[in-house]
């Protein structure tokens, strides 16, 4: 009975409206809030007529929705792509396939009224793109690996997948997760790099063979690095295989003559085109190769507006599946690009190794291996992979010179300074 009566005198003070309560000043002033809210949103949502027919949101760079011209999807693959012709009332216009050439699309769009058109990111979606929007019409170029993938899908084709994508960039473009590629110079220098990245695995490959087979015959070719290994090893090889494997050792001594082309060639690249690179190697363990690339890569330093959101943008960053107390430590997302984040890694192996000189970078290293456990060493590389790529944009953007231990003397000029 006393529980009756204490819930039903509870119930009594929440429902009567007091003077001395502070309730109905509080319902009240909720209700302004959201008054003011909805008027708020009322006055965003009434676009200008040229920006609603343009597709554009009244954020920059942000497309919006396209309700006032075509939007065409492309699902791109390597003979025939596929494409689907939405009109301004969302209807389906045109379905059909064209060549994956530049001469069929710049055929193909030239004919048609300026549209949005979309495609996801692949081989071909940079010349694609760079056709497309020479001839007036927007491009998007869709991140497939940030959208919501057809695991529920139960039909998965060409067709389906060109309408997917002009629906998608018709009513919601953000959801693509939209990027912009390099430029053609850009690309093209890039070349020289990812074809020497190319070399290399091969004669990997082929020294790794070698081991392999020798291993199998009883025998074991001495230690060395990749520069020397056709010199040294040439009177190792068991004499029952000899004459078969020296096809081998030739072909890792032409793929090494050919990588060191590849230096001089990107050695001269950095030195006549890219000047923004001197800055960057000011940093010990970071050569002309790592510098080359990251430059490359980025191409404009002032696309992100701070300079930790490098380390996310290379995928050096924990994934997160949070869910309520669930908090489980994963690891990294690997979301930018490969050879990028391989070379930052071999850079901070080097800073933290025998050789490496003593700076902020190397202190932070140590320290996080010290802690110990039994990845302890390889989490500390990926965090010294992730700053170096934070003080690498850091010193690209402000011109610094670099001081190895600024953190680590900050602490005693501060009493010397007052």
């Amino acid at each position: 009975m006393k529980k009756k009566s204490g819930c039903t005198a509870k119930v009594d003070r929440v429902g009567e409206p007091r003077q001395g309560n502070g309730h109905c000043r509080l319902q009240r002033d909720v209700k302004e809030l959201m008054a003011e809210l909805v008027s708020k949103l009322s006055q965003k949502l009434e676009l200008p007529g040229e920006q609603a027919s343009h597709g554009r949101d009244p954020q920059e760079g942000v497309p919006g929705p396209n309700r006032g011209r075509l939007t065409v999807g492309v699902d791109l693959c390597d003979r025939w792509s596929s494409y689907c012709i939405l009109g301004l009332d969302g209807e389906t216009l045109a379905e059909g396939q064209l060549g994956t050439t530049p001469e069929d699309f710049a055929e193909f769009f030239q004919s048609m009224a300026a549209a949005r058109v979309v495609m996801e990111v692949g081989t071909h979606s940079a010349w694609a793109s760079d056709v497309v929007a020479s001839c007036g019409h927007e491009a998007l170029v869709a991140n497939p690996r940030q959208m919501e993938g057809p695991k529920r899908r139960k039909r998965k084709n060409d067709r389906i997948d060109a309408h997917k994508l002009a629906r998608a960039g018709r009513m919601d473009p953000q959801s693509l997760f939209t990027i912009k590629h390099r430029s053609a110079e850009v690309r093209r220098d890039l070349v020289a790099v990812r074809a020497r990245d190319a070399v290399v695995t091969m004669r990997r490959d082929v020294i790794n063979t070698l081991r392999g087979l020798v291993k199998g015959m009883g025998a074991r070719l001495p230690r060395c690095s990749s520069t020397s290994f056709s010199k040294k090893i040439g009177g190792a090889l068991p004499a029952e295989v000899s004459e078969t494997l020296e096809p081998l050792v030739g072909l890792v001594e032409t793929l090494s003559v050919c990588i060191k082309a590849y230096d001089e060639r990107i050695e001269k690249l950095a030195r006549e085109r890219y000047p923004q690179i001197d800055l960057l190697r000011q940093v010990k363990g970071v050569g002309p190769l790592t510098a080359l690339t990251y430059v490359l890569t980025l191409e404009d330093p002032k696309r992100f507006a701070k300079s930790r959101d490098v380390g996310a943008y290379l995928g050096l960053v924990p994934k997160q599946e949070d869910s309520g107390d669930s908090q489980p430590q994963l690891r990294i997302t690997k979301m930018g690009d490969m050879m990028l984040r391989r070379l930052l890694v071999g850079s901070a192996h080097y800073i933290l190794g025998p050789f490496g000189p003593d700076t902020d970078l190397r202190r932070y290293g140590l320290r996080l291996s010290a802690q110990g456990g039994k990845n302890a060493k390889k989490r500390a590389v990926v965090a010294v992979a992730r700053k170096l790529s934070v003080l690498l944009h850091r010193l690209w953007v402000s011109k610094e010179v670099y001081a190895p231990l600024r953190h680590a003397l900050a602490p005693a000029t501060e009493p010397e300074a007052a």
